[in-house]
């Protein structure tokens, strides 16, 4: 299993090393703004240049020529605008409206042979040639510097320099993937739970799909994430506190002054701060309700095209699923357990029991759901969880077996559901049965 970690670390520079890399930030964004014009085409996306080696093969003598950055630092922003076109491009195949990226913000990449860590400082390639700031970090220990990139058990991958105008500091965000360890974990965790089904015998090991424990989550308008043991994050309390930012930033705005505008500046980071928090929180308590359960995988909903399937969710919803997914897809592999994603299409309007299936639109009433063919009635969300938990366990090509409450099946792939009625209108609300 793939565990990638980040340390962020804020840098102590002089002013000639401030200097020397805001230079080299300047030259580094000509490079993937010319990248990107050229990659770019006006008429259609098929006229569009997305092959990272023609594209560099066609502009790298140019770029070295015309600025003063390391070859490594040249390739890196030929790759990251060719990667901008390309995600641009799948969103024009899809219909939607686009333009050519650009690039603006002060961020670099670095590699291996760009930067170099050290205890308590890194060099990094300049237009100026190497530069050697050393690290602000906290007194109080072990930081995730401490943790990650000083580890043994963990390696350098990349990382990225990035300048915060609000505060004029430079700050590094080091990716680390975990080397030791992990498959004997993720095998180890799956033939436990294969001994716990009894079924320790009947898969057969070359197969690649061991036993496994589904919790499947479901995202909506209503609640910020249901699970199919019945557990929901209503998001009340976020809705209520971005309602108060946004009253806040209002009369800020309205005042019009330099101080108002600074203190705007101040708000936003507060805000922005507060929200990663928040959804952090949940992501904790989403990836402790697998272990609670002896979930081996947890699945979400493929988050493309999201705000077009719930067009009445807030765009911090929206923002808010996007995190929480990354936050979860992050933390979970490193308790042993993987995230996956399924196709949305009629996971809320398809009946969740397993000896139905009925779908249809009428089955679902806001947050109600009432299958049409069996009258199983049920909350909406909670159905919606269930039937993204069952989608990934016929992906997987097993029959289905549901845990114990639900009195259904006996499949090598178990689905975590709650056999009660939910009505979801506490905060966290885990039904009986």
């Amino acid at each position: 299993m793939d565990v990638r970690r980040t340390a962020v670390v804020k840098l102590n520079l002089s002013d000639e090393q401030r200097d020397a890399l805001h230079r080299t930030a300047e030259q580094y964004l000509y490079c993937a703004n010319r990248t990107a014009d050229y990659c770019w085409s006006d008429t259609a996306y098929t006229g569009c240049k997305t092959n990272k080696r023609e594209v560099r093969d066609a502009l790298y003598s140019e770029l070295r020529e015309e600025t003063d950055l390391q070859t490594q630092l040249v390739q890196a922003a030929i790759r990251r605008a060719v990667e901008a076109v390309k995600s641009v491009v799948e969103r024009w195949k899809k219909g939607q409206r686009v333009s050519c990226p650009t690039f603006s913000a002060e961020t670099m990449d670095y590699d291996t042979r760009s930067a170099t860590f050290y205890r308590n400082k890194a060099s990094l390639a300049t237009v100026e040639g190497r530069v050697e700031p050393s690290f602000v970090l906290p007194a109080d220990g072990p930081t995730p510097y401490d943790q990650y990139v000083l580890s043994e058990d963990y390696e350098f991958r990349e990382s990225t320099l990035r300048y915060d105008a609000a505060t004029d500091k430079f700050y590094l965000n080091i990716s680390t993937r975990r080397i030791d360890g992990v498959d004997e974990t993720c095998v180890s965790s799956a033939h436990q739970n294969a001994k716990r089904s009894g079924d320790d015998d009947e898969v057969p090991a070359d197969t690649g799909h061991p036993d496994q424990t589904v919790l499947g989550i479901d995202l909506g308008v209503n609640s910020l994430a249901v699970s199919s043991t019945g557990t929901f994050w209503q998001g009340d309390d976020y809705d209520h506190w971005c309602r108060e930012f946004e009253k806040r930033r209002g009369e800020l705005q309205q005042r019009g002054t330099q101080a108002a505008h600074n203190a705007l500046l101040r708000l936003g980071k507060r805000e922005d701060a507060w929200r990663k928090q928040y959804i952090h929180t949940v992501a904790n308590e989403l990836v402790t309700e697998a272990l609670t359960h002896d979930c081996d995988v947890i699945v979400f909903e493929d988050l493309t095209d999201i705000r077009d399937r719930l067009p009445h969710a807030t765009w911090h919803h929206v923002w808010a699923f996007r995190r929480l997914f990354e936050y979860v897809e992050y933390k979970a592999p490193e308790r042993g357990v993987s995230v996956e994603q399924v196709e949305p299409n009629h996971t809320s309007q398809r009946c969740s029991r397993t000896d139905c299936g009925f779908t249809h639109e009428d089955n679902r009433h806001g947050e109600h759901f009432c299958c049409q063919k069996c009258g199983y009635e049920v909350n909406a969300d909670y159905n919606g969880a269930k039937n993204i938990g069952l989608r990934y366990a016929r992906k997987r090509t097993h029959r289905l077996r549901s845990s114990p409450t639900s009195g259904s099946g006996d499949a090598p792939v178990d689905v975590r559901v709650n056999g009660g009625t939910l009505n979801g209108e506490s905060h966290r609300q885990i039904a009986g049965d």
